[in-house]
């Protein structure tokens, strides 16, 4: 539970306070108001400015503490990802949840960050030596990579296209399998999969769609959970996959 409130007017307040033991950062609290088993403090982010979101030429900065809901109505975001943030929370959670935290909170059957992972999103990090790091690189280590430091904006490019398909019980649950597929002007095509494990999946990242279906298979090899069997994953991911890709030649 939490212990001790804090709220600083700047950022470098806040890494001091952050470097200490048993210290978290709130954003939306949509997580850490659940965590009951455990005692911490809480350095709250609203003063420091993190709930920008600013276009610049062909890329997106996002900041922090910005709301899911208020990332949703931005107008330049991509569609599929509309469709990702909408599947993540329902309304009222999506008006307190902010972007950073949605991302660190995540598990594998995140849509949002199964959609940010494709774009492949990329992370400033403050404290110490500034740091900017691919979500890819960040979520598996999260924990240890952002102790005593914090998330200051998160960047995802604009000039590509993204297509996001699921399968769930129902239209509103969390997905039993996901796909996010993106594509650069270059040719670059970025598959990822959610659905299970502790993050989504990296499927494929290479200079074209060639293997895309294998890929596909192969990234859910080891998919078994209380929700579906490998088998089912495998064959679902490819369906999904091919189903991405038929939207982006489409558009």
């Amino acid at each position: 539970m939490i212990t001790e409130y804090h709220r600083p007017h700047t950022l470098e307040e806040a890494l001091k306070l952050l470097a200490r033991p048993g210290v978290r950062p709130l954003g939306g609290g949509t997580w850490l108001t659940q965590q009951r088993q455990i005692d911490f403090e809480v350095v709250d982010l609203q003063r420091l400015g993190l709930n920008r979101l600013d276009k610049m030429g062909n890329k997106l900065e996002i900041g922090a503490t910005v709301t899911l809901q208020s990332l949703l109505e931005f107008d330049a975001l991509p569609k599929a990802l509309q469709s990702a943030i909408k599947l993540e929370a329902p309304l009222n959670l999506r008006n307190a949840a902010t972007v950073a935290g949605a991302l660190i909170a995540c598990d594998g059957r995140s849509s949002f960050a199964t959609a940010m992972l494709a774009l492949d999103a990329r992370c400033s990090i403050a404290g110490g030596e500034p740091v900017l790091m691919h979500l890819g690189d960040l979520l598996p280590l999260r924990e240890e990579q952002l102790r005593g430091k914090l998330i200051t904006t998160i960047e995802i490019p604009l000039n590509l296209k993204l297509a996001f398909e699921y399968v769930a019980r129902t239209p509103a649950d969390r997905p039993i399998l996901c796909a996010a597929l993106a594509q650069w002007p270059s040719g670059r095509t970025r598959l990822v999969l959610g659905g299970w494990g502790n993050s989504p999946t990296v499927a494929m990242d290479g200079s074209d769609a060639t293997g895309l279906e294998p890929a596909a298979r192969n990234a859910a090899y080891n998919a078994d959970d209380e929700w579906a069997s490998s088998e089912y994953r495998r064959q679902v991911a490819v369906t999904l996959a091919k189903r991405c890709l038929k939207t982006i030649r489409e558009s």
